[in-house]
């Protein structure tokens, strides 16, 4: 079992940043990968970023050179540092763990990107 606490989200204008975190109840070194999925109202939950054991890290096409993930692994804990933000960026993201063949999920965070 992982249990995913996420902070951060909000309002924030076009162009602005924002950094989300997410702790885990576990180490991170006994996850398989570890990172953030969004999902915008009336669209599928999407792969944004993660991080694999290793260290190899993968982004969405449409957040490539403006978001970055991190990890603290004496905090056990996971961040999204998102920059030059779009409206088209506003959903609620979701941590994710991958752990002994299954998924696990934060709670949801809601970021809203606006003028």
């Amino acid at each position: 079992q992982v249990q995913l606490v996420e902070s951060g989200g909000g309002l924030v204008q076009p162009g602005g940043s924002l950094r989300l975190s997410c702790a885990a109840s576990r180490s991170i070194f006994s996850l398989y990968a570890m990172g953030w999925y969004r999902q915008a109202p009336g669209k599928q939950r999407e792969l944004v970023t993660n991080i694999i054991s290793g260290g190899i890290t993968n982004y969405a096409e449409s957040v490539k050179g403006r978001f970055t993930i991190s990890r603290d692994n004496a905090k056990n804990t996971v961040y999204l540092q998102m920059n030059s933000l779009k409206p088209e960026d506003t959903a609620v993201y979701y941590c994710n763990a991958q752990f002994g063949g299954g998924h696990y999920w934060g709670q949801g965070t809601q970021v809203t990107v606006s003028s």
